[in-house]
């Protein structure tokens, strides 16, 4: 781990995508090899990933990131949580914070991401998902895309539009926040996209100076 970082390189105008996804995800399972190669070709564009540092999807976004550098100005970004199924950080980050409460460590997610990646995953991955969602219908951040990566997604988009849409809960505007990407080709396109926006400067909105909370001391480690 690279301990030269500080924390005010973290705040420089610099494309971040977030991955999220289960800890719980195995070598032995398609999703994990999809992030791996989805992590590749971020690193290849010199983007950093962001990350919950652990096990799982988060090391295969984290090894695959680490693989597929060409220069060493790319970086993972890893924000570990400090719960009892003792998540421990892997050994393919650059960046390391600890969290002890999953508020702090959400925000510090939406002030570095520019666009999101979801993952096959659980109950964490859903919060992680309705939290970048409601930001951005709110505008409290900028309007990223939110990547659902994966067949699991399918059918909770169909859940959104059968229930909250038709009952009016939500507007069809904020579907458009959502892109489902089959594979990890469809969800890198998606990716590229606004990324080439970013580096033209027809797209640049930096989370970490629009979102409405205190951000001078968000990325200093809660552990000592």
């Amino acid at each position: 781990m690279d301990e030269e970082h500080t924390d005010t390189d973290l705040y420089e105008k610099h494309f971040r995508v977030a991955i999220f996804g289960s800890a719980r995800i195995t070598e032995n399972e398609p999703a994990y090899w999809e992030v791996y190669k989805l992590a590749r070709l971020i690193a290849a564009e010199n983007i950093d990933v962001v990350t919950g540092g652990g096990p799982g999807i988060m090391h295969a976004a984290c090894m695959g990131h680490k693989d597929g550098r060409i220069t060493e100005e790319a970086h993972a970004i890893g924000l570990n949580i400090n719960i009892p199924l003792d998540q421990k950080p892997n050994r393919h980050l650059d960046i390391k914070k600890e969290f002890d409460r999953f508020s702090g460590r959400l925000d510090t997610f939406m002030v570095l991401s520019d666009a999101v990646v979801v993952a096959p995953g659980g109950i964490g991955t859903l919060l992680e998902l309705a939290y970048t969602w409601q930001l951005v219908q709110v505008k409290q951040i900028c309007n990223i895309p939110i990547i659902l990566l994966g067949g699991m997604w399918n059918e909770f988009v169909d859940w959104v539009e059968k229930h909250p849409l038709r009952r009016e809960f939500i507007s069809k505007k904020d579907l458009t926040h959502l892109f489902l990407a089959k594979d990890y080709l469809e969800a890198f396109k998606i990716i590229k996209r606004f990324h080439e926006g970013f580096v033209s400067g027809d797209n640049i909105c930096l989370n970490f100076k629009k979102y409405k909370i205190e951000t001078s001391k968000l990325l200093d480690s809660e552990k000592e």
